[in-house]
């Protein structure tokens, strides 16, 4: 069979609740069946495996060391902010409701 009938098209059409006209019949018909043919392409693959395949390329993690880094103080940071109250930062407004 390589095309779906015409009650089949219509059924499907229900379900998805969408009105067709006779010219969209014709055309879902077999869209509909190529779909199905691959769905039933996808049902036939075996995907039983003994092995598990965590990723295709074997990378190590790269780490590096733990090391000092300078801070930056409040009071070096404050110097150059328009505006701070306390250890408090203002800043514009972004969202108006």
């Amino acid at each position: 069979m390589d095309k779906l009938t015409k009650e089949e098209v219509l059924h499907v059409a229900e379900l998805a609740r969408i009105q067709v006209d006779e010219e969209e019949i014709q055309k879902y018909s077999v869209e509909l069946k190529d779909l199905l043919d691959d769905i039933d392409k996808i049902r036939d693959v075996d995907v039983a495996m003994d092995e598990i395949l965590v990723t295709p390329v074997d990378h190590t993690a790269a780490f590096r060391e733990d090391t000092n880094t300078s801070v930056i103080e409040f009071q070096e940071l404050q110097e150059n902010l328009p505006k701070a109250v306390g250890r408090f930062v203002e800043v514009p407004v972004i969202f108006d409701e």
